[in-house]
């Protein structure tokens, strides 16, 4: 997977609850392999990409597999049921929260169905190596593998590599009795968040030059050409939490006695020291005793810059944790770091925070193309969320920053987790507040820029080629959820389905880096010298856990009591002056902000780099009145936070 940061990156449980495709998403018994009338098919194992035009035969016998079978619990259909009526103000059963340990009881995995797994594939051939209350990891040679799974594992093209892949769908003994929900790791493609190389990491300094607005528009650039017919101005320096409390309607909320979990893979060595030095600087209230925790694995994994490249990680927990911080200052945040950014490991991190109910709130700043996600994972994925969703906790996940991911990928996609039917999917904005904290605007998050001519006199082939942008449109493998029924228009709906599947996103908030927020991080400058600086950054990563904040003012607003998986919440008040409704051209005429960068990065001896930055050009994604797939339902406004308070 990739973090989201930018500046600078079915089956169907109910006809009104559609889910991942796949019978054995829901744990219900799969049908009968016609092959093998005694096993039954988990189905999606087998990758699109598996297919006969890419086979390159047989994988060696002796090569080595490194598996985890998914426990499907006691009744994951049912488990889907509640999870949707606690979520939904139009059940009776509307927040009737499940502690952890009552979701485990009701729910979980039996000790005989553990065991059970456990036989069937230590008979197999295949090392038990780990056994949590989610999974049974294994290891062994591939014709163990073959044995357990009931398949061949062959040698596929994909790009220009060779993975490893089930030539068929994976099956497992129907004496199982629907015991397991999926197998992961029989592909050995990478499964994994990478961040975005737009963002410098901490390793190397980044600074923002000048000139800046202190707010939007304060400082206008008349000595540079105009654009769109008038003279524009200068970018803002970065926002912060004043600012971005009153652009949303914080109110006197402040998050007190509300829990957020931000994850993120790794963990930043200076974190604390960052955190408590940027509040300071910035007027956020001082980090008390114990406000701020991490909680993360004894060892970190594929830390390599040719992997998950772990240093560039320690930039996206410091915005996220900032975010939270100085939208809901006395929210109490921890940290769950991952041990590395493959999928394995990224869900480890969100069991741990269902398991233990760290937090009724979840801010996640990474995501993959959906071309990536394979059904397995996402039958995985989706049972944490639904595990969470029972015990009252909402997580929420950045929809991507390469708009329709075209010009990233050449297809049109969205991006998951932020795809999946049981999270909220947050878009990104522009953002526009001027003198005296005054909401002014947003447009939707996409930017063209263009570069200033030689002379001086002119954009270099204005409005210039697109750059970055909220993440969204309409998924290709999840089938529409309840709660957009009736609010996504059906043209987006039915964009790649006659039947509806999901679109994204479900809300959005501050993403532009051109309009972006500011952040302190202790940094690496050329001299080698580690010194604390601050920058201007943008993204959905910043989008994230923005709504996770207004998202803890909003439960305090409630008086503490969790607000849960928060889309049907979201989806209800869709129309209300709750929301801003956002669209691309909110002036009636183009938008556009002066950028001057560094060419090194960090100072002037190399340079200056001057751009135009169009606001409002989102690839082929548009924002307009009502709901778009550029920000959902809209951006939180005054009166968002008091919607939540019991009446």
């Amino acid at each position: 997977m990739r973090s989201n940061r930018a500046t600078l990156r079915a089956a169907s449980m109910a006809a009104t609850l559609p889910m991942i495709v796949g019978a054995l998403a829901l744990g219900i018994p799969a049908a009968h392999a016609a092959d093998a009338p005694a096993r039954d098919t988990l189905a999606g194992t087998k990758p699109a990409w598996a297919t006969a035009k890419a086979d390159k035969g047989s994988t060696s016998d002796s090569a080595k597999v490194s598996a985890r079978v998914y426990l499907a619990g006691r009744d994951a259909a049912s488990l889907a049921r509640y999870a949707k009526a606690v979520s939904d103000p139009s059940s009776a059963a509307y927040g009737r929260y499940l502690s952890a340990a009552q979701a485990k009881a009701r729910y979980g995995a039996t000790a005989a169905q553990v065991a059970a797994v456990k036989a069937w594939l230590t008979a197999a051939g295949l090392k038990v190596t780990g056994t949590t209350e989610h999974y049974v990891s294994v290891s062994g040679d591939v014709a163990a593998a073959e044995k357990a799974f009931g398949t061949q594992l062959h040698n596929y093209a994909k790009g220009s590599k060779t993975y490893r892949a089930p030539a068929k769908a994976a099956t497992v003994p129907d004496s199982l009795d629907g015991a397991v929900l999926t197998v992961t790791g029989l592909d050995n493609a990478p499964h994994k968040a990478t961040h975005s190389d737009q963002l410098p990491g901490p390793g190397a300094a980044f600074k923002n030059a000048g000139p800046f607005s202190s707010y939007y528009g304060s400082n206008v650039a008349t000595t540079l050409p105009k654009a769109y017919g008038k003279a524009i101005p200068y970018a803002v320096e970065g926002y912060t939490g004043k600012q971005l409390r009153a652009a949303y309607g914080a109110g006197a909320y402040t998050g007190k006695g509300v829990r957020v979990a931000i994850t993120d893979a790794f963990a930043s060595p200076t974190i604390a020291f960052d955190a408590a030095t940027y509040a300071k600087k910035h007027g956020d209230a001082a980090w008390k005793t114990g406000q701020l925790r991490q909680v993360l694995p004894k060892n970190y994994t594929h830390t390599g810059a040719d992997e998950c490249d772990a240093s560039g990680w320690y930039g996206e927990e410091t915005l996220d944790v900032e975010a939270v911080h100085a939208v809901a200052p006395n929210a109490n945040v921890t940290y769950v770091g991952a041990a590395s950014c493959m999928d394995d490991d990224l869900l480890d991190s969100l069991s741990k925070i269902v398991d233990n109910h760290l937090a009724d709130i979840v801010s996640n700043s990474w995501g993959d193309i959906e071309a990536n996600q394979t059904p397995d994972l996402a039958a995985a994925y989706d049972q944490v969320f639904q595990f969470g969703a029972v015990e009252g906790i909402g997580f929420y996940f950045s929809s991507g920053d390469n708009g329709d991911e075209v010009a990233n990928t050449g297809t049109k996609q969205v991006d998951t987790p932020a795809n999946s039917a049981w999270v909220t999917a947050v878009g990104g904005t522009s953002l526009a507040v001027g003198k005296g904290d005054k909401y002014l605007w947003e447009t939707g998050w996409g930017t063209e820029k263009a570069s200033l001519s030689a002379d001086g006199k002119s954009w270099t082939n204005f409005p210039g080629a697109y750059t970055s942008g909220a993440g969204g449109g309409t998924s290709k493998t999840v089938a529409e959820p309840y709660y957009q029924k009736g609010v996504v228009p059906k043209a987006l709906a039915t964009a790649n389905n006659a039947a509806g599947n999901r679109v994204v996103p479900d809300i959005a908030a501050i993403a532009d880096p051109n309009t972006g927020f500011k952040v302190g991080q202790t940094q690496t400058f050329p001299d080698g010298s580690e010194q604390y600086s601050e920058y201007r950054i943008g993204g959905t990563s910043l989008a994230a856990p923005v709504i996770a904040a207004v998202q803890a003012l909003a439960q305090e607003a409630r008086g503490g009591e969790a607000i849960g998986f928060a889309n049907p919440s979201i989806y209800s008040k869709y129309g209300s002056r709750v929301y801003h409704d956002v669209t691309d051209n909110p002036t009636g005429s183009g938008l556009a902000v002066a950028r001057v960068d560094f060419a090194n990065g960090v100072d002037a001896t190399g340079g200056l780099l001057t751009s135009v930055r169009s606001l409002g050009k989102d690839s082929s994604l548009s924002a307009v009145k009502g709901y778009d797939d550029v920000t959902g339902v809209g951006t939180p406004a005054s009166g968002y936070v008091d919607s939540y308070r019991r009446h």
